[in-house]
């Protein structure tokens, strides 16, 4: 089969490469996917899980991507809950072979069916992104209807989601961005949208949640913008500075079917749109690293 490998970490992006890799195995509760449309994460050559098993012996060639959408073709010993021919997506693990390639083995668990009226480009582009902000704002956050967001980073793919769904679940929405973002929030339903190149992030006022895609400077100065009892959750990085009467958390997304099951509902309905500005050819890949946006890899033609 054909996938995009990387062998070389020194390499940088110079290391990706169309190659041809054996058919994967299916362990126990494993599924092989055909993969019709995958995404991927920019920053995934610098994970060790890119890398190295968990073991930390080296198990490159590896394939990068870990968001998928496609068809199930193999089941391992003992999966249960999923059938051959039945259309899936999801989030695979981050230490094995992922997405880009035409077949991938996943664990059954970490996989939801796809409704037969969503397209396979769409729900590909929806997993970490839509978990991500599921996780922070309602499993982390405790986010409650009447309470105020501050979403960082709403001209991207965890922010555009992360909007919809604070606004689904009755919160008030701050987004901030670049004045280029701005059209696209305010397009969203965000209550107000700041400019942090000609506002001072202070201007946002005291909110309930914070979320933060970013780290750095703008991590540490939105503790100061936490209620009390409220909460600041990234996925950036650990927080150095804590709210004063709040609480400050890092998590990394994890898989999750409910969830994604929940998330394909709204998608379905048209209630959630993930953010989608380019689809490339499974060829494209390694240039499609380097631009911005999200791009979504079609792998399959439908």
């Amino acid at each position: 089969m054909r996938a995009i490998t990387v062998s070389d970490q020194a390499a940088g992006l110079a290391g990706l490469t169309l190659t041809e890799l054996p058919y994967p195995h299916a362990a126990e509760n494993d599924v092989v996917v055909q993969v019709h449309a995958a995404g991927f994460t920019r920053g995934e050559l610098e994970w060790p899980g890119t890398w190295t098993d968990r073991s930390g012996r080296d198990r490159t060639p590896s394939v990068p991507g870990h968001e998928l959408s496609g068809v199930v073709v193999g089941l391992g010993y003992g999966t249960t809950g999923l059938s051959i021919g039945q259309s899936v997506f999801g989030l695979t693990d981050w230490l094995r072979n992922g997405t880009l390639a035409e077949y991938t083995a996943v664990e059954a668990r970490n996989l939801a069916p796809l409704p037969a009226d969503v397209d396979h480009v769409t729900a590909a582009a929806l997993p970490v992104s839509g978990l991500t902000a599921w996780q922070a704002l309602f499993d982390h956050a405790h986010l409650k209807p009447g309470q105020s967001v501050l979403i960082h980073g709403v001209g991207g793919a965890v922010g555009t989601i992360a909007v919809q769904l604070a606004k689904e679940a009755g919160a008030r929405v701050i987004g901030t961005g670049r004045a280029a973002d701005e059209e696209a929030a305010r397009a969203l339903g965000v209550h107000d949208f700041l400019d942090v190149e000609n506002r001072r992030l202070e201007d946002a006022g005291e909110v309930d949640v914070v979320l933060d895609v970013l780290g750095g400077e703008i991590l540490s100065r939105s503790a100061a913008l936490v209620r009390g009892g409220g909460t600041l959750v990234t996925i950036a990085e650990p927080p150095t500075v804590q709210p004063k009467d709040g609480r400050a958390i890092f998590f990394v997304v994890e898989p999750n079917r409910d969830q994604l099951v929940r998330l394909a509902e709204r998608l379905r309905d048209g209630r959630l749109v993930p953010l989608v500005t380019a689809v490339r050819d499974l060829a494209d890949a390694p240039a499609a690293f380097e631009t911005r946006g999200r791009t979504i890899i079609q792998v399959t033609k439908d």
